[in-house]
């Protein structure tokens, strides 16, 4: 049996927050499907997708993941291999321009922080869902131009969720960095996201697309490619410490 084989067969435990959400449901769907025990915090159950409730690889937490104490936060990070944030800003006026406008950073910062307090005995994988308006540090997104540039510091200048997004990807390239003991991450950043089923999808270090001629993003393919992170050592090896940036497979090849 190969390697990667053997580590498939391992039945893994992952906390997933943000379950509620469009591509959150598909991400936890795809988790149980693949046999991987997840861990759900989430403030209403009720919007778990239908058909999970009840089965045995899935635990519900319900809290506010802000709210938590240091000690709850820790006790639901403990024994997990992989943490997955799918969190987001509810596209309404109140979900855009209410508090807390630092919702994702804030988790991001917190759950780090659960993990290096957990002392496990190997890193633990954190994967965040972002945006392709996240630009990659150090000026590594070529693609984009100046008006492009110009278009996404206005964004984050006036819209909170926008400048979120980026703080909460910077924490981790920043503050976590390369070498941490305990967190490896990698920040996926899906471009324009649409329903749809699994399809083949492509995979990008930099941006391909203008933002203003965007591409395609089935959030099945989202989850796909985060359960992959999850399970598939070659994966997870090719992507750690990178910005990935996935479209479907039909427009990149457009």
């Amino acid at each position: 049996m190969a390697p990667e084989e053997a580590t498939r067969l391992i039945q893994q435990t992952v906390l997933l927050v943000g379950g509620t959400g469009r591509t959150g449901q598909c991400v936890l769907e795809q988790l149980l499907q693949r046999g991987i025990r997840v861990r759900a915090i989430v403030r209403s159950p009720h919007k778990l997708p239908s058909g999970t409730a009840g089965q045995s690889n899935l635990t519900v937490v319900e809290a506010d993941l802000l709210s938590m104490s240091e000690e709850d936060l820790l006790r639901q990070v403990r024994s997990c291999q992989a943490v997955i944030s799918c969190l987001g800003h509810v596209t309404d006026i109140k979900g855009i321009f209410g508090p807390p406008r630092d919702l994702v950073t804030q988790a991001v910062s917190r759950l780090c922080g659960a993990i290096a307090a957990s002392q496990s005995s190997a890193p633990v994988k954190f994967i965040l869902m972002s945006s392709v308006s996240v630009h990659h540090p150090g000026g590594l997104d070529v693609r984009r131009g100046w008006a492009e540039k110009a278009f996404t510091w206005i964004l984050r200048s006036l819209v909170p969720p926008s400048k979120d997004n980026q703080r909460a990807a910077d924490f981790l390239v920043e503050y976590i960095g390369a070498v941490s003991p305990s967190v490896q991450w990698v920040v996926v950043r899906p471009d324009t996201l649409v329903d749809g089923g699994l399809r083949q999808y492509a995979l990008h270090e930099n941006l391909v697309s203008s933002l203003f001629k965007p591409d395609k993003t089935n959030m099945a393919n989202v989850a796909h490619f985060m359960g992959e992170l999850v399970e598939a050592p070659r994966v997870w090896e090719a992507w750690q410490g990178k910005l990935p940036v996935i479209i479907n497979a039909a427009a990149s090849e457009a």
